[in-house]
């Protein structure tokens, strides 16, 4: 995200916000069924997997110096990501938070939310 790396001020970051919540509105009230998905894994399941990606020749390539990098600014990002949740979740497009350590599980409920909604606008 852009201000934990120093790219946006929080002034403009605020404001972001506000034309995210203006665009969603827009689009709701044009009969769109908005469904977003923060996919949420722990870190001790990250570190498992980017481990994982280093020992496997083939799952090799999804893993960069930049994921460790980012890795250690976890905290950052994971308040970041509270912030951007709470001032972009309305009634009309609503975050859903997936549990992801389980991919299993994240799949089904992903498609469970995509089903409920759309099922709600009917």
């Amino acid at each position: 995200m852009e201000c934990v790396e120093g790219f946006c001020a929080p002034e403009e970051r605020k404001r972001a916000y506000q034309e995210i919540r203006e665009f969603e509105h827009q689009l709701a009230l044009q009969g769109a069924v908005l469904v977003k998905f923060w996919l949420h894994i722990s870190k001790e399941e990250q570190l498992r997997r980017f481990q994982e990606r280093e020992k496997l020749s083939y799952k090799r390539h999804k893993i960069t110096e930049e994921d460790w990098r980012n890795r250690k600014k976890w905290e950052d990002y994971h308040d970041v990501v509270v912030e951007m949740q709470n001032r972009t979740s309305t009634t009309y497009a609503p975050w859903t938070i997936i549990e992801g350590n389980c991919k299993w599980w994240a799949r089904v409920k992903t498609i469970r939310t995509v089903i409920e909604r759309i099922e709600q606008k009917l």
